[in-house]
């Protein structure tokens, strides 16, 4: 059984790793490709703006109808979409297979923590082991795969534009008003922006196109399907059409994810900033845009890392030293569809937001903002693991308060 789990954690792994190299690399390219008129920062943003919706009700609906497999394997069609809709990018192509994106990409990610948390479970139960830690070793083991597409990705594209014949000096004044200083809009075009060759571009978007196909045949042909053990257990049928519908949004009642919403919507502005302000006012206006994938590889690499140490390290240490990557699947066991769906709404809005003001806000704006988002949603982490830890104390005082009272109790008699 162990084999078989193994298996299935690493074949989503690797077509999460085959399908976000494409993807990874497009959007750190979005920007600095498209920028005439705004066109890839409006394709970001209309595509976390689908994903926002999606967020909404989709993944419930999916994961219910189709279960955690075919719902991979359908969204991941829709990242295949956005990869065809760049070899013709205008607004008539690019904005329209963006929205198909975002409207896959929340079930897609609310399928895959549901099966790596199902599964987790599944093996726990049956090896004696903690859910959580497994859970938690199964997620670092899939983000360690997965984070690496960042390196692929990027290496990819640095290596298709690294054919231009002509690389042209920056000029000084162009330096001085990049990075934290850079105040211009993002349809402002730079000499360092200069577009590759169709011929290359064509020759990037192939590979790319290519890596997302491979990603859905390996999942179709070699993921298991499985069933939550759960709710097997306890007869449950499955919610109706309705709840299901609204069942992301009931889960908000919870006081401790209203508290952690800042937690995925620093994310979704931390991501944000990085595809859309550092590879261009960073990496492109100062280094050329054949530089992006080089860099985006040490970001990506330092990710892979430390993804699957932290995975490790929580059975040692905690959630709370180390903001465990699942998170949401531990916290809301029984909700796990509906919780995911909620990371990825809040995600979203993180997303949408910052992509709404970077157009006309300085990147030193940004930063602030970026600094503040942080602060407040590490504050309220905080206070859900102090409400966590003042939750599991109350059975053991309790517990402990029992053989209390029957000694009390023999001493009178």
């Amino acid at each position: 059984m162990m084999e078989s789990s193994l298996k299935n954690v690493l074949v989503v792994s690797f077509g999460f790793l085959l399908l976000f190299t494409a993807y990874g690399g497009l959007q750190s390219l979005q920007s600095s490709l498209y920028g005439e008129e705004g066109l890839g920062v409006t394709a970001l943003s209309t595509l976390y703006s689908g994903m926002l919706l999606s967020s909404m009700f989709l993944p419930p609906l999916l994961i219910k109808r189709f279960g955690c497999k075919w719902t991979i394997v359908i969204s991941m069609c829709c990242y295949v979409a956005f990869s065809l809709g760049n070899f013709y990018a205008s607004w008539f192509t690019l904005v329209p297979t963006s929205i198909l994106l975002g409207l896959g990409a929340a079930p897609l990610w609310s399928a895959q923590g549901t099966y790596l948390t199902i599964m987790g479970n599944t093996q726990a139960e049956k090896a004696g082991k903690v859910g959580r830690d497994v859970v938690n070793q199964y997620f670092g083991t899939f983000f360690l795969i997965f984070q690496s597409s960042g390196v692929w990705g990027n290496l990819i594209s640095s290596l298709v534009f690294g054919q231009t014949p002509s690389q042209e000096a920056i000029p000084e004044e162009q330096l001085l008003s990049c990075g934290a200083s850079d105040c211009l809009m993002a349809t402002a075009s730079t000499n360092s922006t200069q577009r590759p060759s169709q011929t290359l571009i064509y020759t990037l978007l192939g590979i790319y196109t290519g890596s997302g196909v491979l990603a859905v045949l390996l999942v179709a042909a070699f993921l298991e399907p499985i069933k939550d053990a759960q709710r097997k257990r306890e007869g449950d049928e499955g919610p109706p059409f309705w709840s299901t519908l609204l069942s992301t949004f009931r889960l908000l009642g919870d006081k401790r994810l209203r508290l952690l919403v800042l937690l995925p919507m620093y994310s979704g502005f931390e991501q944000a900033f990085l595809a859309g302000d550092y590879t261009r006012s960073y990496v492109t206006c100062a280094l050329g845009i054949r530089f992006v994938g080089y860099v985006m590889i040490c970001f990506s690499a330092t990710n892979s890392l430390c993804s699957v140490l932290y995975g490790r390290l929580s059975q040692k240490t905690g959630r709370a030293a180390l903001y465990a990557l699942a998170l949401y699947g531990v916290l809301f066991e029984k909700n796990k569809e509906a919780a995911f769906a909620n990371y990825r709404l809040w995600e979203s809005l993180g997303f949408v937001i910052a992509f709404g003001y970077s157009t006309f806000l300085c990147v030193n704006v940004k930063l602030y903002i970026l600094l503040g988002v942080l602060s407040l949603a590490m504050l309220a982490y905080g206070t859900v693991e102090y409400l966590e830890a003042k939750k599991a104390a109350r059975p053991a005082a309790a517990e402990q308060a029992k053989p209390a009272e029957g000694e009390e109790t023999e001493t009178a008699m």
